[in-house]
């Protein structure tokens, strides 16, 4: 690995999505460790209701999926493309990690990628759980 000197963005504009990623990771972390009664609750659902995983665990792997390939475009785009920073560590963190050094790719394929679907997939989570907390109520009995 070797520092390779491409222009990086300026740290008070990628703090941003540092601060954003953490929230989002403190938040999916909050969730795994509450009882699945009190999401339910929060959830207005039963708490053997199958939508109530069933919707999050979609979003979660759509984001996954979508993530994992969106890291590895970013790493195999060749340079010419000149791939705005900013946009592409919002959308991809593993993108700071290939413009200060210069990974493996097997490093990519099994570990930054990997690491950029969890983060992502998290998102996916928690965006499923507020749909169903905060979305449209749908009443399961007349």
């Amino acid at each position: 690995m070797g520092l390779r000197g491409v222009g990086l963005p300026v740290q008070s504009e990628w703090v941003i999505f540092v601060l954003a990623l953490a929230l989002v990771g403190v938040f999916s972390v909050t969730l795994a460790v509450l009882p699945r009664s009190w999401i339910a609750k929060v959830c207005k659902k039963n708490r053997d209701d199958d939508r109530l995983f069933s919707a999050p665990l979609k979003l979660l792997g759509g984001f996954a999926v979508i993530s994992y390939l969106l890291a590895l475009i970013a790493y195999l785009a060749p340079h010419r493309w000149n791939l705005d920073p900013q946009l592409m560590f919002s959308l991809c963190p593993m993108y700071f990690i290939k413009m200060t050094f210069d990974p493996s790719q097997a490093a990519v394929f099994l570990l930054l990628a990997p690491m950029n679907a969890a983060v992502y997939g998290s998102l996916g989570l928690n965006l499923g759980y507020a749909w169903l907390a905060f979305g449209k109520r749908t009443s399961s009995t007349p």
